[in-house]
């Protein structure tokens, strides 16, 4: 790991404990990426669970921009 990755670490485990906002948007990351291993246990999907699978994961990726914005945020306030 180099030094950004570390205090991008650091800053994910301050806000875990100290942001609702951040703890928020990580559970449904985590909810999210649940959903998406229960399609990826199917050998097929139906177009409508493919449907479904496309749209857990656009969710899923607006979750992790949340939580990288908070991040930033976070990290500009400090500076």
């Amino acid at each position: 790991m180099n030094v950004m990755e570390v205090n991008e670490e650091a800053a994910k485990k301050r806000l875990r404990t100290e942001n609702p906002e951040y703890r928020k948007w990580e559970e449904e990351h985590e909810s999210l990426e649940q959903t998406l291993v229960t399609f990826e246990a199917h050998r097929y999907l139906t177009p409508e669970q493919e449907v479904e699978r496309k749209r857990v994961q656009k969710l899923k990726l607006a979750a992790k921009d949340r939580m990288m914005e908070i991040v930033r945020r976070s990290r500009s306030g400090q500076a």
